[in-house]
């Protein structure tokens, strides 16, 4: 069959697709993809996921670059190798007699045994490079992407569509209807789609553990908590692939309900100012221990808190020793029920001796039994990951793509704004502070972001904001020092009396150590803030949110969900419908015949 044939094929099939029941069905155009989504909610399709999806884009254009120089280098290093052995083996050749003259024997592997990581000496000998005709290359092979709820498959077609360089996307379902509707899609995208996605009615837990490290890339973006599906996809990564995971159960993880938290992560949430960072780190925190079961650890990249949801990209790597250093990586959270403050406890401590390295459980408590600013007790919460949630090398690289491909993204000012942020966030600083909240706790009107950094920064510490909170401040500052920093403030800004037993007339009544410099520093304000770029920006529209879960028949009873209009707009059509289904269908089925024509 030729390539004229073939295309006219695809515009029957095309046609016959669209000429079936078309009235039901309204056209969505997102990126480079377009889908047939039906009008009575059959399967899920969420608008306000396209920073979500765009975001996705952005990482994996980023990844399939970094693995592609990663995998250059690694053939590097392992070029240079093999001809630093064969030019030692080839000396000690030409020159036996000297080396039994001066009673030495040839060491050359040993010697660069020293220069070289075991796996790098291991995978040498097992795959020695050729370098004079480019024989025994490892070729690099296209990414896989496994799209593990899949719905209507905007999520697969968009990869398959924007992103160059990807290799095959896998989308599943276990709902038929789901997986009609992404078959649909495919071929109502065109040649290219066909060629790449392929749709399968499978359970996504059982697929990922029958595919046991076979695809680059997994993304889970389920309706509710992906606990469910992080053990199957750990194992389903080959090692430097990358888990994308969304989270949508936000009243779970911020605290709403702790005992269902614990159950679902193994963590316990607390209801700080800071709650949606730690949802982020709980998260993470479940990945690792999902992870060290099968002697792998992650390595976030970029972990996102937007809209309704928290998103996580990270790298899942496979070594025994390395996921010693768990324990490091995680920590208790103390949090104080009279103040803002709060202190971080380690689970585990490193200990060097004769250049070998100990790992030994955590010093604590960190706290006494009361608060040392306010006397109120501790609330205790986590485990959460306290190391870095982003890599800024990434969020570096990332961000430049979004920017030289700003017309590709549908929501462009959305993820640049939040990328923006990210990228002047302090990365080794876990959770935030809230200056509102330690102005509440005082009963004292509030210094502007600008005083209160340069206060801080005066004081010889660093400052940034959070991309989760406008008004939240990172500072590896500790409490004591906040605290004196705000009684200096009160001092200049008097507050009226207060009960002796609250927390702020305990803080307070004691004298600051620190005498607080309010003169205004260089770095107070960012250089988004000096250039007046976006960083937080408002809902696009209202009712801006989660959407209702699939199959569920849309009432009036949702309306401060999806709006009167929307509501209003779909129970009218169902009532047309039901009043002159088959004149309304016939004149349509005429329509398209003759367009097909």
């Amino acid at each position: 069959m030729g390539a004229d044939e073939q295309a006219g094929e695809e515009e029957k099939k095309r046609c016959k697709t669209m000429s079936s029941n078309l009235n039901d069905y309204a056209i969505i155009k997102e990126g480079e993809a377009e889908i047939l989504m039906h009008a009575k909610n059959e399967v899920f399709y969420n608008k306000t996921q396209v920073n979500n999806r765009d975001i996705s884009i952005a990482v994996l254009r980023t990844f399939i670059s970094k693995r592609k120089q990663e995998h250059e280098a690694m053939l590097s290093r392992r070029t240079k190798a093999a001809q630093k052995i064969s030019g030692k083996n080839a000396s000690d050749a030409e020159a036996p007699a000297e080396s039994a003259l001066h009673n030495e024997k040839s060491n050359g592997e040993c010697e660069e045994s020293e220069d070289l990581s075991h796996d790098e000496t291991c995978s040498i000998s097992e795959e020695p490079v050729k370098t004079s005709e480019g024989k025994g290359r490892v070729e690099l092979k296209l990414p896989r992407v496994l799209e593990a709820l899949s719905a209507s498959g905007l999520r697969a077609l968009r990869y398959a569509r924007e992103v160059e360089g990807i290799g095959q996307v896998v989308a599943l379902d276990n709902d038929k209807a789901s997986v009609e509707a992404c078959r649909r899609n495919i071929k109502f995208n065109g040649s290219v789609a066909c060629s790449k996605v392929e749709s399968h009615l499978a359970d996504a837990r059982v697929y990922m553990l029958t595919h046991p490290k076979e695809f680059d890339v997994v993304d889970l973006d389920p309706y509710g908590s992906p606990s469910v599906f992080l053990d199957s996809s750990v194992q389903s990564i080959v090692d430097g692939g990358m888990l994308m995971c969304t989270a949508t159960d936000m009243a779970v993880l911020c605290g709403g309900n702790g005992e269902v938290c614990y159950s679902k992560y193994g963590s316990y949430p607390l209801r700080g100012k800071y709650c949606h960072e730690m949802a982020l780190r709980i998260l993470l925190a479940c990945i690792e221990s999902h992870a060290n079961r099968y002697k792998r650890y992650i390595v976030p990249v970029l972990s996102i808190q937007m809209d309704f949801y928290v998103r996580v990209f990270v790298r899942i790597y496979t070594s025994a020793s390395a996921m010693k250093n768990t324990p490091l990586k995680l920590s208790y959270v103390y949090q104080c029920t009279g103040c803002d403050s709060f202190h971080l406890q380690s689970i585990g401590r490193t200990v060097s001796k004769n250049n070998s390295e100990r790992h030994l459980p955590g010093f604590g408590p960190v706290v006494p039994q009361e608060c040392s600013d306010c006397g109120k007790k501790y609330n205790m919460g986590g485990p959460i990951w306290s190391a870095p949630i982003h890599d800024q090398e990434w969020v570096t690289s990332i961000l430049a793509d979004v920017k030289s491909m700003k017309d590709r993204y549908p929501a462009y000012d959305r993820i640049s704004a939040v990328l923006t942020t990210i990228s002047e966030e302090l990365p080794d600083v876990p959770l935030f502070l809230s200056l509102h909240n330690l102005c509440a706790t005082l009963k004292c009107t509030s210094p502007s972001a600008v005083i209160f950094r340069s206060a801080v920064i005066n004081a010889g510490y660093r400052i940034s904001g959070t991309h989760v909170n406008p008004l939240g401040l990172k500072s590896d500052a500790p409490m004591d020092v906040i605290w004196d920093i705000m009684r200096c403030w009160v001092k200049n800004h008097p507050v009226k009396p207060q009960p002796p037993d609250q927390s702020g007339s305990v803080i307070l009544a004691k004298e600051p150590v620190l005498q607080a410099n309010f003169a205004r520093a260089v770095a107070s304000l960012s250089k988004a803030q000096a250039k007046k770029v976006a960083r937080f920006l408002p809902n696009p529209e209202r009712h801006w949110g989660p959407k209702l879960r699939a199959g569920r028949q849309i009432t009036s009873k949702h309306i401060s969900l999806l709006g009167s209009e929307a509501v209003n707009g779909v129970i009218n059509n169902e009532e047309k419908e039901t009043d002159e289904p088959q004149v309304k269908r016939k004149k349509t089925e005429d329509a398209t015949s003759l367009a097909c024509e």
